[in-house]
């Protein structure tokens, strides 16, 4: 909204100063503080409205130290994070671009799933909230939608990377001072649809999903929504539901998906801007830079709400923050081509994810060979998700939360490292 109003005062009346909202990192700016400002100030109003309301977490006895002091912290402070987001995006990214329209229609639509998940728990007082058949419906959907968009939208190309022989800007970095003249990609001035995505730890780190499919024949390329689409609904639920399982004690999702979320911006500023990605050797992705101001949002709203998630938990997000931030992630980085890197980036996620699952099917499998109380008694973890299994141990969930964050940190860091690790 902000970015048209002052083209339109730049070009028309030649305002001082209004030429610098054509800067992304200025927006981006804008919109962090915007997000951290409303999330710190309205976001006590919503908590004390959640008070009144009676929004109150309902707690099972689990056995977890702490626990049951937790009963009646309000829920669905995820509302705060959503509207750290969309509200600064509104204001500062331009609405036009087809990967900021695919964000908030994201954000949107998994914040309504989970707000649905979280007001049948609290005002209908049923435990088990949205059936988990329609979670996954909902999920699909929008993974269905950012799927066909990425896939059908002319907006969405990239530029294709020429070899010539030549010197480039970081040539000196590559080949040292030999004096060779080595094979240089440059980007091709035409636009391209592409399948291509980016794969970490291999040299020329270009993976095209359509080449899954060349048995087909001549026209292989055509039929690569084949295989991108679904692998694009996976994802989405994927990371949307290891989100919602890491958000189990004060902070953890909340501090995760920060750094998850700057890690995602300066992998999208560097995909969005030619310098960059010329001396990076990596993907050029046309108008992706725009999505930096989103995630400055996302990143925003987070930290802001970190001030009242911290422990002890004054509010609680709930599925309509979880599941919201899960997704936000999964589409992003599918957006700027990066969904490859989702394992490394998401680890935390992914762990917690796997905690679970492994749980199930070993239970499973000892009580088919032994019997029930043996499979009971002789659990892998004490408890899952991963975390409650530390909090059996008898660390404080503070503790907890900081060395999950501090693994987050080396796995964001290493995420970096991939785009030279090759």
């Amino acid at each position: 909204m902000f970015y048209y109003l002052f083209d339109f005062l730049d070009k028309q009346f030649d305002l001082p100063g209004a030429g610098v909202f054509q800067y992304i990192s200025f927006r981006a700016a804008l919109a962090l503080i915007a997000s951290l400002l409303i999330s710190l100030v309205f976001g006590k109003r919503i908590i004390n409205l959640l008070h009144k309301k009676q929004v109150g977490e309902t707690v099972r006895d689990l056995g977890l130290d702490g626990q049951l002091e937790k009963k009646g912290t309000p829920t669905m402070g995820g509302l705060i994070i959503l509207a750290a987001i969309v509200i600064p995006t509104l204001l500062f990214a331009k609405l036009h671009n087809v990967y900021i329209l695919l964000m908030l229609v994201s954000t949107v639509w998994l914040g309504a799933i989970g707000f649905l998940d979280d007001y049948i728990k609290v005002f209908k007082k049923n435990k088990e909230g949205l059936a988990g058949k329609f979670k996954v419906l909902g999920q699909v959907g929008i993974g269905l939608i950012v799927g066909i968009t990425l896939y059908c939208n002319d907006e969405v190309v990239v530029k294709e990377k020429i070899f010539t022989s030549g010197q480039s800007a970081y040539s000196n970095d590559v080949m040292g001072n030999s004096g060779s003249t080595p094979q240089m990609p440059v980007y091709s001035k035409k636009e391209t649809k592409s399948m291509k995505t980016t794969i970490p730890f291999v040299k020329n780190n270009e993976f095209d999903y359509s080449s899954l499919l060349s048995f087909l024949g001549d026209n292989y390329q055509k039929w690569a929504w084949i295989i991108f689409i679904p692998f694009v609904i996976l994802i989405v639920t994927a990371v949307s539901n290891g989100a919602n399982i890491t958000d189990g004690i004060d902070g953890l999702a909340t501090g995760t998906s920060a750094i998850i979320g700057v890690t995602l911006g300066i992998l999208a500023y560097v995909s969005g801007n030619t310098v960059f990605a010329d001396y990076l050797n990596i993907m050029y992705i046309p108008n992706s830079g725009e999505l930096v101001i989103f995630i400055a949002a996302f990143v925003g709203g987070c930290v802001g709400f970190l001030w009242y998630n911290s422990f002890p938990a004054q509010v609680f997000m709930g599925d309509t923050g979880s599941l919201a931030l899960g997704g936000i992630i999964a589409v992003f980085a599918i957006a700027i081509r990066k969904e490859l890197l989702i394992p490394i980036l998401c680890g935390v996620f992914l762990v917690e994810n796997l905690s679970v699952m492994m749980q199930v099917a070993y239970f499973k499998r000892m009580k088919k060979k032994h019997g029930i109380e043996y499979a009971r008694a002789n659990r892998l973890f004490k408890m899952a998700p991963l975390h409650h299994h530390y909090q059996k141990l008898g660390m404080h969930e503070s503790k907890i939360v900081s060395r999950f964050w501090i693994i987050g940190i080396m796995l964001a860091v290493l995420t970096i490292v991939t785009l030279k690790l090759r």
